[in-house]
């Protein structure tokens, strides 16, 4: 074959190649664009939901209605309940209320026991009926006029009267917070304020703008030598941040040191993302728990897109780790409806597989696909 017709030969076969490998590039670019369509994200959250309803209607609660775990599955429910034609998600969440005669759980100053609080607020500011907030008002109450003088250290069952956990910064400020919201009455949100910091002086470290999860893990560390930053541990953080931030007014005293914590952290946040748009168990570490986890994620997804919405982060900056997020999330659905990767309930990092789930994990879920739909119906270019 003479030099010019290698060089056409050489020609034609790497347009073709190109043409060939074109509808794939396009296929993969419009199959990765369609999980921000507005209908995907309405389906598939729907299709999570309605995968833990049944699970609840058919098997049972795995956990007490009244727990810490279900009432932060609730908060995702009622978010998502809250957009058009999902009524029935409200109606399941009344339902629960009503068999629960709108009472917390049997510890009453542990911030576990009355994350459903805020469940309550909200079902209240929808529906007008005193009864769904009557016994928390009483709680509350009780809780503004503890003194709460006692140190933090993770000893006498500290955690069932102070918030010495970084897990409670999702479980008591945003049911005060909401109450406030719900009542008229500042005190609640005022002393969810001051017990945030209290919290945040002893756990939160100011060089990497994470928080340890209680007092014995002050010292420890990871076998990289790196501190230990429990994943689902700093979303619950961030999960709850934002959701006072909801119920603190503009010229709240305290708002503007809620915003820069809440900055300072999201940015530390988006510098260790994982490649594949997840974090892992341990933050600092992600190399011994090598598969992402998707409650630490959704939480992250959640606060994120929160933050976009509220015009407090950059989008240029944030908006590609949402999206990366989301592709997490949502790759780690099962046909049926079942969210994987989901780590179990702990204290500290841990393994997690597909086939791990809990029901924290959807309320993550629901909670990042519903800022995602605000997100996207104000910004159509992003889908």
């Amino acid at each position: 074959m003479s030099s010019a017709k290698n060089k056409l030969f050489a020609a034609f076969t790497a347009a073709a190649l190109f043409i060939g490998y074109q509808p794939v590039a396009s296929a993969r670019g419009m199959e990765k664009d369609s999980t921000l369509k507005k209908k995907y994200i309405v389906n598939i959250m729907h299709k999570v939901a309605d995968w833990q309803l049944n699970a609840w209607n058919t098997t049972g609660f795995k956990h007490p209605k009244v727990d810490w775990t279900n009432a932060a599955a609730y908060t995702g429910l009622y978010a998502f309940g809250s957009m058009k034609g999902n009524d029935k998600y409200l109606d399941f969440l009344v339902n629960v209320g009503n068999s629960l005669n709108w009472n917390t759980g049997k510890s009453r100053f542990m911030a576990d026991d009355y994350c459903i609080g805020q469940i309550y607020s909200l079902l209240y500011m929808k529906y007008k009926d005193k009864k769904m907030i009557a016994p928390f008002i009483q709680l509350a109450d009780s809780i503004v006029a503890k003194p709460h003088d006692e140190g933090l250290e993770w000893k006498n069952r500290i955690q069932l009267r102070e918030w010495a956990w970084c897990d409670a910064l999702f479980m008591g400020p945003t049911a005060l917070s909401y109450l406030s919201t719900a009542t008229g009455d500042p005190k609640y949100l005022n002393t969810a304020s001051k017990l945030w910091w209290k919290t945040t002086d002893y756990l939160y470290d100011n060089e990497e703008h994470l928080y340890f999860r209680d007092g014995s893990y002050l010292q420890k560390k990871e076998k990289n030598g790196k501190k230990v930053f429990w994943s689902r541990g700093n979303g619950w953080v961030l999960g709850g941040l934002v959701r006072v931030l909801d119920n603190m007014p503009a010229n709240h005293p305290d708002r503007k040191r809620f915003e820069t914590l809440y900055k300072d952290m999201e940015a530390k946040i988006a510098s260790i993302q994982q490649p594949d748009g997840s974090w892992h168990a341990s933050l600092l570490d992600p190399e011994s728990y090598p598969v992402k986890e998707t409650s630490g994620t959704g939480f992250y997804c959640y606060s994120i897109l929160w933050g976009l919405n509220h015009g407090l982060l950059d989008e240029k900056t944030y908006w590609p780790v949402a999206k990366k997020a989301w592709a997490a999330l949502t790759s780690s659905v099962h046909p049926d409806g079942m969210l994987g990767y989901v780590q179990r309930i702990g204290a500290a990092p841990d393994g997690v597989d597909f086939n791990s789930t809990e029901v924290y994990g959807v309320g993550a879920f629901l909670l990042s696909g519903t800022q995602l739909y605000q997100y996207v119906s104000k910004h159509p270019k992003a889908q």
